[in-house]
C-alpha cells in the first residue's frame, strides 16, 4: 500500500502511526502540540524515534467530547499539515469523519484519511476519499453499545463500512480497518476485540490497533494515563502477534523497540 511516496507492507510487519493531537482537550495530551513550533518539533522527535506516519487530529474524541465545526477543526490542522509535508519526508494521515475537513486536509497535503465514523458521520467523506484516491484508515464505532454476539456484530458493522467504500468507489485495497478499542465498547469488550483480532483479518484488509494510554489500559492496571506505557507496550505486542500493519501510539521510541523485539522473536528480523 502506498502512503505518501512511500510503500508499506500490508502482512509481515507492524509499522507505528505516531500521534499529533493539536487539541486543547485530548484526553492524554491535550494542548502540549496545539501551536505550531511545539507540534513541529514534536512531530520532529517522533521522526527521529521511527514513526512511520504522523497522525494529526484536531478534535478531542476523548469520552464526553464537544464536537468541533468543520471550520474550526479545519482551521486547527490545515496549517499543521502544511508545515509538516513541508519540513519532513513522513507521510501524513488526517484524524477526521467530517468530509469539508478531509477535502481541506488533502488540499493541504494530507497522505491518508484516519475517519473514526467509518464513513457513517456524514455522506460527504465517502466521496471526498474515493475522488482523492487514497488510502484511508476507517474505525469501528456505533452508536449504542446494544450488541447481540458482539465480535460478530463489530464484524457486521465494518462490512457496513466496507459496503459504503464500495458503493463511493475506494478501492478495498486502500482500506486499512481499525476494531475501534474504546469506542462504544465496554472494558470487557476493549480486551475481547484485541483478543479476536484475527476474526478481523477475514474482512481481507489490514488492520491498525490503536491502544496507546486508552481505559482499557488504565482499568487493567488501575494507572492514571501518563502511567500506562507498559499496558499499552503489551497491546502492541498483541498487534505484531495478531498481523496489524500498524499501531498508532503516543511513545514512538518504546513501541518501535517493543516491535523489533517481538517480530525478532517471531522470525521476521529485525527492521
Amino acid at each position: 500500500m502506498k502512503i505518501g511516496g512511500r510503500d508499506f507492507l500490508t502482512s509481515g510487519h507492524t509499522y507505528v502511526m505516531g500521534i499529533l493531537n493539536v487539541t486543547p482537550d485530548s484526553f492524554s495530551d491535550g494542548g502540549k502540540w496545539n501551536d505550531r513550533d511545539s507540534a513541529l518539533k514534536h512531530v520532529e522527535e517522533m521522526v527521529r524515534e521511527g514513526a512511520d506516519v504522523i497522525d494529526i487530529g484536531g478534535e478531542s474524541t476523548r469520552p464526553g467530547y464537544t464536537p468541533l465545526s468543520a471550520r474550526e477543526e479545519a482551521a486547527r490542522v490545515v496549517p499543521i499539515i502544511e508545515a509538516v509535508k513541508a519540513g519532513f519526508d513522513v507521510p501524513v494521515s488526517l484524524d477526521t469523519y467530517k468530509g469539508e475537513v478531509a477535502k481541506a486536509g488533502i488540499d493541504a497535503g494530507a497522505d491518508l484519511i484516519n475517519d473514526i465514523q467509518g464513513l457513517k458521520h456524514d455522506n460527504i467523506i465517502a466521496n471526498v476519499i474515493s475522488r482523492s484516491g487514497l488510502p484511508c484508515c476507517l474505525m469501528h464505532n456505533r452508536r449504542e453499545q446494544n450488541y447481540g454476539n458482539f465480535v460478530e456484530d463489530v464484524v457486521k458493522d465494518l462490512e457496513g463500512t466496507l459496503i459504503l467504500a464500495k458503493k463511493a468507489g475506494i478501492k478495498q485495497d486502500k482500506i486499512i480497518l481499525d476494531p475501534g478499542v474504546g469506542f462504544a465498547k465496554t472494558y470487557e469488550q476493549n480486551l475481547e476485540i484485541i483478543r479476536r483480532l484475527e476474526r478481523l483479518h477475514e474482512l481481507g484488509c489490514p488492520l491498525l490497533l490503536g491502544c496507546s494510554r486508552k481505559s482499557v489500559v488504565g482499568l487493567t492496571l488501575d494507572l492514571p494515563v501518563n502511567e500506562r506505557l507498559e499496558g499499552t507496550l503489551a497491546t502492541t505486542v498483541i498487534g505484531v502477534m495478531k498481523g496489524c500493519m500498524f499501531v498508532r501510539v503516543h511513545d514512538v521510541k518504546e513501541n518501535v523497540r517493543a516491535i523489533r523485539m517481538t517480530e525478532a522473536i517471531l522470525g521476521g528480523g529485525v527492521k
